[in-house]
């Protein structure tokens, strides 16, 4: 496991690197809250683990979308949810976008590997064993930062960072499923 969590990290730096160089306006920059940056940060982080459930899906024939698991992790996640007196709704539907933007990853990851006749991929992760705990990891995490960001999302400045937002190398399809539970009530 720890040779995958090593090879996740090594992987995640350039996509974070490339993030943190990201040209930004100097207006929005100046204006983004603390709050808005670390839960693109964090959203960023989550979308950059979905090539690795791609590799290990691409090599074991499993579907990319898993309707069961995902019910599963959003009752949790609606759980954890009310610990911290967050609208389960909210984040429940904030995670199936997540789910969502990471499924079309793997989608154009899967169509561009039977393009390729790609191989299987050696060593490809062990999603149970060392991709999920990254993104159970991640989870909690995510659900302070959209707590700390509900209440401003009408704010023009931070309607303006999520709708702007880029996801390191990801397109704009995804990063728009990404943030498109993001919205002024």
């Amino acid at each position: 496991m720890r040779k995958v969590l090593v090879l996740l990290f090594i992987s995640l730096c350039p996509m974070l690197a490339a993030y943190a160089q990201a040209p930004v306006s100097a207006p929005i920059q100046s204006e983004q809250t603390p709050q808005v940056k670390y839960l693109i940060s964090l959203m960023t982080q989550r979308l950059a683990v979905a090539p690795l459930v791609a590799q290990s899906k691409w090599n074991s024939g499993a579907a990319i979308n898993d309707p069961a698991r995902e019910q599963a992790i959003l009752a949790d996640v609606q759980k954890q949810a009310r610990a911290i007196d967050l609208d389960p709704r909210f984040a429940a539907a904030f995670f199936q976008a997540q789910f969502d933007a990471g499924k079309q990853i793997q989608s154009q990851l899967h169509q561009k590997w039977r393009q390729q006749k790609q191989a299987p991929f050696a060593p490809a992760p062990d999603l149970a064993k060392e991709v999920r705990p990254v993104l159970d990891q991640l989870t909690p995490q995510l659900l302070m930062a959209i707590k700390a960001v509900q209440a401003d999302l009408c704010q023009p400045e931070v309607k303006h960072a999520l709708q702007t937002a880029t996801f390191g190398q990801m397109d704009n399809e995804v990063s728009k499923m990404a943030v498109s539970t993001l919205q002024c009530p």
